[in-house]
């Protein structure tokens, strides 16, 4: 629901969050009502996105005014930045859920006795009819009110949807039954039995609030990938004005503003370096586990989060025009948009209503010309049976009911479902589309392979040099090496050497643990055998760290991200189903090369921003292709959006 401007001469685009909107056709109608405003040139409603797409000339008709029209048949317009609409949204769907809760338990309470009296006990209770219409009263028109509201709403504008049938199916029903309670004489002397029907009233009302408050629930779940997405970025600063650190509202921000990022917060803005150095977890961008080093002139962007070092950075994007600002417009506008099968879903739901009150009204014209004596109540009974019959209580909670059970299961396999559509489309997927870390692979760098000796002081040593190191590698050498039982001891001096490795002298020696240009730079040795191995992993795209005593290196260490055990066994079998298997990452070609060849994966493309793995499933979309996204990031959410 962002506030995303353009203008075109005079006309004006922007899309809103919607709040009161209850099914499919409430958005053909919100869509038609405003469609003939003098001033809108497209408008499109989109309901489980809860968000409507306006262009208008704003010199014609204002928003104000499309917020008042909106409001004349139930709905309202939320305007403001893209997080105030987000955050009224959400106040608006959890004090609805707690309302619709209410009301369904407040509604079974009354509506069990009617349904076991009508069901089990007719002629047995004195006074039944008139039991059961006590006790239908409150589920009717406390429960079920907004039926009646939006429907009434509906006809002061010549307009329908599935409250309207509600609304006429029970409040005919109820009405009838009331008198048939008061004068049941009127059929009985033309030999008719004076039916009631009082459970039809209420049991309908309370499946469509248990649908509605079913349905509720999974539509409040849609939204937690940009629920996660907007929480990436802090709500406070810490920038420097007149000389002097200020904590401001991120909104305050400007471009050029020096802002102080602490370790372990996150950054704000998109900007560069100005100075200091540390390591950045990127990974909501490029879905990679190990952080970035970033020192003077080094780009960041907003929703990362700084490691262990501090930086002043220079803000060059804030606001909608960071990195995270597009990737979360990405987001909104794919599940925005209109698939065919869903526009012509919204057709359906737009004569549904019409069409059933129009079959009724005709079933009571034949009743009435062809139908035996007394032709009027026959009349009347047929009206009131199809407007009953027709009432969708299978729409309102056999179809949600059936997508909380799909999802559910889906959730107990580590499978999350983004909509309905999503499940229904699952058995044509052609092409599956897969993020490497954490997916294929385990998504945390580990210690794979060790060359040379480890043992007993040396692993000492080594241990007690990586345990004060800040780089993320040290964390996964330190990890391993306390496998092995290494004991810690204090080194003399400990120096870290940026971008290359660390420095240390323990009980007077000197120890180097690094990559190979420290290694070449402190002219250190390396035997034959050590230097094999050294060449093979890179061959692999494993990261290595040499420990060197003096100038001799003495043990190597290979680092990577671990296919997971089920990974190529999974590939194979879609592959044996006739699906075509892609994989997308953020990681160097090499590497991803690698992973592609161990599990078998034909297709894969490294280096990949999160707009461009969105991009690249939409490319296979115009070919034709039913694509599937399975990713576990943040940086997954415009790509699983789109697929």
């Amino acid at each position: 629901m962002e506030n995303n401007i353009s203008h075109t001469s005079q006309k004006v685009s922007e899309s809103y969050g919607v709040s009161g909107m209850t099914c499919a056709s409430c958005a053909i109608s919100l869509e038609t009502h405003l469609k003939n405003i003098e001033g809108i040139e497209n408008v499109s409603v989109n309901y489980p996105n809860q968000s409507v797409s306006l262009s208008f000339n704003p010199d014609i008709v204002s928003l104000e005014v499309l917020q008042n029209k909106s409001h004349e048949i139930g709905y309202d317009i939320i305007t403001g930045d893209m997080n105030a609409q987000q955050k009224s949204l959400e106040d608006r769907e959890e004090k609805r859920l707690k309302d619709l809760r209410k009301k369904l338990i407040f509604a079974t309470v009354f509506t069990v006795p009617v349904f076991v009296i009508s069901m089990f006990m007719m002629g047995v209770l004195p006074y039944e009819n008139w039991i059961m219409m006590i006790l239908s009263v409150p589920v009717l028109f406390w429960s079920g009110s907004e039926f009646f509201t939006i429907a009434w709403k509906r006809f002061l504008h010549f307009s329908s949807n599935m409250d309207t049938l509600v609304a006429l199916s029970t409040g005919i029903a109820f009405l009838f039954s009331l008198f048939n309670t008061v004068y049941p004489q009127y059929f009985l002397s033309r030999g008719i039995p004076a039916h009631v029907y009082y459970e039809s009233a209420v049991i309908i009302v309370t499946l469509i609030l248990l649908g509605r408050y079913l349905e509720e629930k999974a539509k409040s779940k849609t939204s937690t990938a940009i629920k996660k997405l907007m929480g990436l970025q802090p709500k406070e600063v810490t920038i420097y004005r007149n000389g002097e650190e200020q904590r401001v509202p991120i909104e305050e921000v400007v471009t050029g503003e020096l802002i102080l990022i602490k370790p372990g917060e996150r950054i704000p803005v998109d900007g560069k370096v100005k100075s200091g150095s540390s390591f950045v977890d990127e990974s909501m961008i490029t879905g990679e586990p190990l952080p970035v080093e970033k020192n003077r002139k080094d780009e960041v962007f907003a929703g990362t989060i700084n490691q262990k070092g501090s930086l002043k950075i220079l803000a060059k994007k804030v606001g909608e025009q960071t990195l995270l600002s597009q990737i979360i417009r990405l987001v909104r506008d794919a599940q925005s948009s209109k698939p065919p099968v869903q526009k012509l879903v919204d057709k359906i739901a737009a004569i549904f209503v019409p069409v059933v009150i129009g079959i009724a009204v005709l079933t009571a014209v034949i009743w009435y010309i062809f139908g035996p004596e007394p032709t009027i109540t026959y009349a009347m009974l047929s009206l009131i049976t199809v407007l009953i019959i027709a009432c969708p209580c299978a729409l309102g909670l056999a179809t949600p009911t059936a997508l909380m059970v799909g999802i559910g299961k889906g959730a107990d396999q580590g499978i999350l479902i983004k909509d309905a559509q999503a499940l229904e489309l699952a058995h044509k997927i052609d092409v599956l589309v897969l993020d490497k870390t954490g997916t294929i692979t385990e998504g945390r760098p580990k210690v794979v392979d060790v060359a040379g000796d480890l043992k007993g002081e040396l692993g000492d040593i080594f241990y007690s040099i990586e345990s004060l190191s800040e780089h993320p590698i040290a964390e996964a050498i330190v990890r391993h090496l306390e496998q092995q039982g290494s004991q810690k001891l204090e080194p003399d001096s400990f120096e870290i050497i940026t971008g290359k490795g660390v420095e240390a002298k323990v009980q007077g020696k000197k120890y180097l643990a690094g990559n190979w240009r420290l290694m070449k730079e402190e002219g250190v040795m390396i035997d034959a055998s050590l230097d094999n191995a050294g060449t093979a992993w890179s061959t692999q795209a494993r990261t290595i760290v040499y420990f060197a005593e003096e100038n001799q290196v003495k043990a190597m260490l290979a680092i990577a991200d671990q296919t997971r055990s089920s990974s190529a066994k999974a590939i194979r079998q879609l592959k044996e189903q006739g699906i075509e298997v892609h994989m997308l990452t953020g990681d160097n070609a090499q590497t991803a090369k690698v992973i592609a060849e161990e599990v078998g994966i034909d297709h894969f493309q490294a280096e990949v921003l999160p707009q461009e793995k969105g991009a690249y499933i939409e490319a296979l979309q115009k070919k034709g292709k039913v694509v599937a996204m399975v990713g576990d990031g943040i940086n997954d959410s415009h790509a699983l959006a789109v697929g």
